[in-house]
């Protein structure tokens, strides 16, 4: 059935810093207007002078805050907005909020309840794609709360083996366990970590992928029947679990490799009725194999490296989508120009294993040049508060290819001024030095592998010349003759 297009006015934005901000930069591109929440210690925060309104939400910790459906709502209802945009974490994949916005005559920007529901919980996602042939990692088929239970279940299908959270992602409750002698301990940790996280101690354990790499791609969909995806963001390089830099494209996906895996991402969208942005994740082994992950419903951190390379902006489209607008393009119209990078810049220090490091921006001035893209919520005097995620900025740089994109992000990494915290640039600046990554020959342990904190410095210093030098002999072959 045709749905009517409608006209949004009006978005309330739950959420803060810099995804804040990207949101509102695309709202004034739309002449839309924008209202912002925030909590005791964001009051001067960028995305509050940023917004056209902006109304106090409640004390700093998220509970009380950001976290916090019925006081959205009701200040969505005071301000007049008539649409909620919930950005990445908080309340982007919490169904309940979806349905409480949706009851109030809110438009919510995102997927319908029914599939954040569906694909948020792991094994519901894989008992509904499995039939459809998408290929998965051998593991368990329903939630386990009994240590003695998933330790069975380890030992049958054979060490290493991967305890995630049946209840949620982000390297919370997950653990690999190689080591029989540690399992009990390890498992027990794991649904530890789950229950804090999530307030549900479940997991579910599979077979480790050896070798793996994050593969995932970007979803567009709307009310009308199409579904197109946006080519694969290459997400291997992470430590605790969690992305520190992305890039797109892959590095090592040949165009059949890229076909397959996108027209399985389509596939998994149609399955569960999507709409609007997402991103299905795949484990990719060495062999060129590639296992179904989990599906995200929301817009992804890592969405900016996406845009560089197509073109399009991810929010507006998400508010298209919202409008019941149809996409304005098909998989055939889209096509990869250059390469992106981005690194998460943190307020964490590498050399002590990426702890928080929480202070003033004593310093902070962002790098400038035609192929740098800087999303950030910070300004120069402000402190990184120790209540929220610790990420101050996303690097984003473009080139003509790979390793263009390589020397601009180091170029970026090297004027990115930022005293008074510890961050991840010079971690950063290790990754663009280091062979393994100039060479494509990555996976998700290459922290694990390579990263020493005791000799980042040295070595970033030593793999610099290295670097200057292949570049000019880079150049110089290019400039030859053919």
């Amino acid at each position: 059935m045709t749905k009517n297009i409608i006209k949004i006015k009006k978005i309330l934005i739950a959420n803060r810093a810099e995804i804040a901000c990207r949101i509102i930069r695309t709202c004034r591109k739309m002449h839309i207007r924008t209202v912002a929440v925030y909590s005791d210690v964001d009051r001067d925060n960028p995305h509050v002078l940023m917004a056209d309104e902006a109304y106090h939400i409640g004390h700093s910790s998220p509970d009380a805050s950001y976290l916090n459906m019925d006081k959205i709502i009701e200040i969505a209802k005071i301000s007049g907005a008539d649409a909620i945009h919930p950005g990445y974490g908080f309340l982007s994949e919490n169904s309940h909020f979806a349905k409480k916005v949706q009851a109030a005559g809110i438009v919510f920007i995102g997927p319908s309840p029914e599939a954040i529901d569906l694909m948020g919980n792991k094994l519901d996602a894989k008992a509904t794609l499995a039939p459809l042939g998408i290929p998965m990692v051998p593991g368990t088929d329903k939630a386990i709360v009994d240590v003695n239970e998933a330790i069975a279940y380890a030992q049958k299908i054979g060490l290493p083996v991967l305890i995630k959270a049946s209840a949620g992602g982000g390297g919370k409750g997950m653990r690999k366990i190689s080591n029989i002698d540690q399992m009990a301990s390890d498992i027990e940790r794991a649904m530890s970590e789950a229950k804090n996280a999530f307030g549900d101690s479940s997991v579910f354990v599979e077979k480790f992928v050896e070798k793996p790499r994050h593969i995932e791609f970007q979803i567009l969909a709307d009310h009308h029947g199409n579904i197109v995806h946006l080519f694969e963001r290459e997400c291997s390089i992470q430590r605790r679990h969690q992305k520190v830099v992305e890039e797109a494209p892959s590095a090592i996906l040949s165009e059949e490799l890229r076909r397959s895996m996108g027209a399985t991402a389509v596939q998994v969208a149609e399955a569960c009725n999507y709409r609007g942005a997402g991103t299905v994740e795949f484990l990719l082994d060495a062999s060129g194999k590639y296992y179904f992950l989990e599906m995200n419903t929301r817009l992804q951190v890592e969405h900016p490296v996406t845009e560089m390379i197509t073109g399009l902006d991810l929010v507006q489209q998400q508010i298209r989508v919202a409008q019941n607008e149809v996409l304005g393009f098909g998989q055939n119209d889209l096509n990869i120009d250059g390469h992106s990078i981005e690194l998460r810049v943190y307020a964490e220090d590498p050399k002590t294993g990426f702890t928080p490091s929480v202070g003033k921006l004593q310093r902070y001035v962002v790098p400038q040049a035609d192929y740098i893209r800087v999303e950030d919520g910070f300004r120069q005097g402000m402190d990184i508060p120790i209540d929220y995620d610790p990420m101050i900025s996303k690097l984003v740089v473009k080139g003509r290819d790979r390793l263009q994109a390589i020397e601009h992000m180091i170029k970026a990494i090297k004027h990115y001024q930022i005293e008074g915290v510890e961050t991840t640039l010079n971690f950063g600046l290790f990754v663009m030095y280091h062979e393994a990554f100039r060479s494509g020959q990555f996976d998700t342990l290459f922290v694990e592998k390579y990263f020493k904190p005791d000799v980042l410095l040295a070595e970033t210093e030593h793999n610099q010349v290295a670097s200057l030098i292949a570049v000019a002999i880079y150049d110089h072959i290019k400039q030859l003759p053919s």
